[in-house]
């Protein structure tokens, strides 16, 4: 089977810098009163020559490397002082952006790591020639202290199998969550908004809660289309806090406002659930692995709430035979359901496969394949974690499957396949 592999690859990037929050209050110093206090309190304590000097030094080391600085000052200032109750009119615009400094940090988003792609249609796809598509493709992006942020990237696939990624804008910025406690880390649902000037190709989500405070890891997204034929999509992760994991679900309808909503019930406890991009005889239906080395599928009636559902795939060939696991949301075929899986072979090597499932009942298999997709070889077995390839997500373009995908935890790659070649390895 031929694949047609693209020789766009995309790297880790540590000139990419953002600005994000940073929630100081977070931090107790164990004394009565906030860090955040004492830190407002110091900035109100200096004349306006010290504070206008100290601006004027972050300014000078920060304001060529970031997007409207002044401005994310005084939003930063905003909601610390919304929070604190300080006196606007009292305080002058030099104090203002120096506090809002204070709350701020530079983080390279992108340092060690940029893998693990998923791609849907774009939300957007006015102006687009015949048999062309906008496409969105979401990114896990690793920085400093191992945590993983999701990154996205829009681009076009045309009928002739181009790919054509919009640039990364200059500087990049963060999907901010508004009212958020700035003395104590949230541990429920939250929405982050994307700047409303901001690209989505510049676009950085970072860990917001409690439970994701690790990272947000290996984003699956999917077009989902309900019953009423509303679209939205969604898109599920893994939440990790430096000891324990757990499912989220991140939704949006317009890629401007992302809910990212903690999931329950058995199945939730575990790494990668991928959501069928309908309901499938009248069910919410995903592919999950409860066991960490087999394939289940699993139904619901809350498409926030998972239990165990039912085995249908084991490791079978000698490349997956340590484990297998779904790469992305399965992709609805006139044949069935589509699914691309990644298996573990010897010495850790992973590889991408494909099952083909039952339309109506997708507990049956219809189709394995024997031998891999695609296996990590030759340069693409070098990275951070070698002998790697993974993917969160292809999809379908007329007759083609259009497929990201990571290598050795390091870089991104992307493959054209004919599916009908595909379908008959099976």
């Amino acid at each position: 089977m031929e694949i047609f592999d693209h020789r766009l690859r995309l790297h880790a990037d540590p000139s990419r810098v953002v600005v994000r929050p940073f929630h100081l209050g977070w931090q107790s110093n164990g004394s009565g009163v906030s860090r955040s206090q004492r830190l407002i309190g110091e900035v109100l304590e200096m004349t306006e020559a010290e504070a206008s000097g100290q601006l004027e030094t972050v300014l000078k080391d920060f304001e060529a490397r970031h997007w409207q600085t002044r401005r994310v000052f005084m939003t930063r200032y905003d909601r610390i002082a919304a929070q604190h109750g300080l006196d606007g009119s009292a305080i002058s615009d030099v104090k203002r952006q120096l506090i809002g400094a204070y709350f701020c940090l530079e983080y390279s988003y992108a340092a060690a790591a940029l893998m693990n792609p998923s791609v849907v249609p774009h939300s957007d796809q006015s102006g687009m020639p015949r048999g062309s598509l906008r496409i969105v493709m979401s990114l896990r992006a690793v920085g400093e202290g191992h945590i993983s942020s999701v990154a996205f990237r829009e681009g076009i696939i045309t009928a002739n199998r181009q790919l054509k990624l919009a640039p990364e804008p200059p500087f990049a910025t963060v999907a901010d969550a508004i009212g958020v406690d700035e003395e104590e880390a949230p541990t429920g649902p939250v929405t982050v908004y994307r700047d409303r000037d901001s690209t989505l190709s510049g676009t950085v989500i970072f860990p917001i809660t409690e439970a994701q405070s690790k990272g947000l890891e290996d984003l699956r997204l999917v077009k989902f289309t309900h019953n009423d034929g509303e679209v939205e999509w969604l898109g599920t992760y893994t939440a990790y806090n430096g000891s324990t994991i757990q499912s989220e679900l991140l939704r949006t309808k317009d890629f401007r406002a992302f809910d990212l909503v903690p999931m329950t019930g058995t199945a939730a406890r575990n790494k990668g659930i991928a959501l069928f991009p309908r309901k499938v005889e009248g069910a919410y239906m995903a592919i999950g692995r409860q066991d960490g080395e087999n394939l289940y599928l699993l139904k619901t009636d809350d498409l926030t709430h998972w239990d165990d559902g039912e085995l249908i795939l084991k490791p079978a060939q000698p490349w997956e035979l340590v484990q297998i696991g779904n790469c992305g949301a399965p992709i609805e075929l006139d044949e069935g359901w589509l699914l691309l899986t990644h298996g573990v072979g010897a010495m850790r090597k992973y590889s991408i496969g494909a099952v083909l499932l039952d339309k109506r009942d997708p507990s049956k298999v219809l189709g394995r394949m024997q031998q891999p997709l695609l296996a990590a070889a030759d340069q693409d077995r070098e990275g951070y974690v070698p002998n790697v390839v993974y993917t969160c997500g292809a999809m379908k373009l007329g007759d083609v499957l259009f497929m990201p995908y990571g290598i050795a935890d390091s870089s991104v790659g992307f493959a054209f396949v004919d599916i009908k070649d595909l379908l008959a390895a099976m």
